[in-house]
């Protein structure tokens, strides 16, 4: 009993504190900026006829946090989202409309004229529009999110720690994104399970748990911890961090586009960013560790062992020249 009040605790905490970035959103840049300011030593120059003249030795640097908010809600959101609203409720069902009264609601020819023009209309749209943006705007949500992680750490616990070595860096984030890919990957097989409510249930814990590790892995990289601690930390305390990943899974389980699953992660993601830097998870609530991580780990491993070894045999055959 004292087991499953832990697990629920660890949840709801992990609930609440997925909220925490929308609270602090409108205030942290200004608490960023005074602290920046007044860490930012001053030294007076030489009096102009006006007044003495007060310049910082040097620039502090001004968080972004809100800003790049702002920018990833009007790319996202006002440009993307809203001109696949406007193409799918606003200019197709317009064109259907114009059809119609040309051609009357029961005419084959109208019908016939309407399912093609949709579907080649469909098409362009998405090839010439939609995927080449929706790319584009991955690469440069990359760039802010990271922005907006790197200030709050700044804020929160100071100099980023990273790894002990370049080669070390280069490996975790490799071995992660792998891992990242072959988790979302298990999570659409484990809702293919032919059980009612048990594929739908498996494929939400998945989503969770790998929201949550997108939110606090900027945390977690800077304070230079591996892959497998970060992971590990995932498994042995997995109802805090299913309540964390919940809401953001749910709000992207709204549609079956990936398009506009993908611009509503976008728009929402950094608050749980933000959220990220400002909790605590609750930890060792839980004697079960949920070992959901370990066969895309497996997996992982594998690859990378056969992609080392093929790379070392192809090294030492290679002929020497003299």
């Amino acid at each position: 009993m004292d087991n499953c009040r832990g697990i629920l605790y660890a949840f709801g905490k992990g609930l609440l504190d997925s909220m925490r970035g929308i609270l602090v959103l409108g205030y942290l840049d200004k608490e960023m900026n005074e602290r920046s300011f007044g860490k930012s030593p001053v030294k007076v120059t030489q009096k102009t006829k006006d007044d003495a003249a007060i310049k910082p030795t040097k620039h502090f640097e001004e968080s972004k946090v809100l800003k790049r908010f702002l920018q990833g809600c009007f790319l996202n959101g006002f440009i993307f989202l809203l001109s696949i609203i406007l193409f799918n409720y606003g200019a197709l069902p317009a064109l259907k409309l114009l059809l119609t009264f040309l051609f009357g609601e029961s005419s084959s020819t109208g019908m016939f004229m309407w399912n093609l023009m949709e579907w080649v209309l469909s098409r362009i749209f998405e090839v010439c529009w939609v995927i080449p943006l929706f790319f584009l705007i991955k690469v440069i949500n990359c760039f802010w999110f990271q922005d907006i992680a790197d200030s709050c750490f700044r804020f929160y616990r100071g100099r980023p720690q990273f790894m002990s070595s370049l080669s070390k860096l280069i490996a975790d984030s490799l071995f992660s994104t792998l891992v990242q890919t072959l988790f979302l990957i298990q999570s659409m097989l484990v809702n293919l399970i032919p059980i009612m409510f048990v594929a739908e249930i498996a494929c939400m814990v998945h989503i969770c748990l790998l929201y949550s590790l997108y939110a606090f892995e900027y945390k977690w990289f800077n304070l230079g911890w591996e892959l497998h601690r970060r992971l590990t930390f995932i498994e042995n305390n997995w109802p805090y961090f299913i309540g964390f990943g919940m809401p953001l899974a749910i709000l992207t389980q709204f549609t079956s586009s990936l398009y506009i699953s993908g611009s509503i992660f976008s728009i929402l993601f950094p608050i749980f960013i933000i959220s990220g830097n400002e909790a605590s998870p609750v930890t060792g609530k839980c004697d079960y560790p949920l070992r959901l991580f370990s066969p895309v780990v497996a997996i992982s491993n594998y690859i990378f062992n056969q992609s080392i070894g093929q790379s070392s045999r192809t090294i030492q055959s290679a002929p020497v020249r003299r």
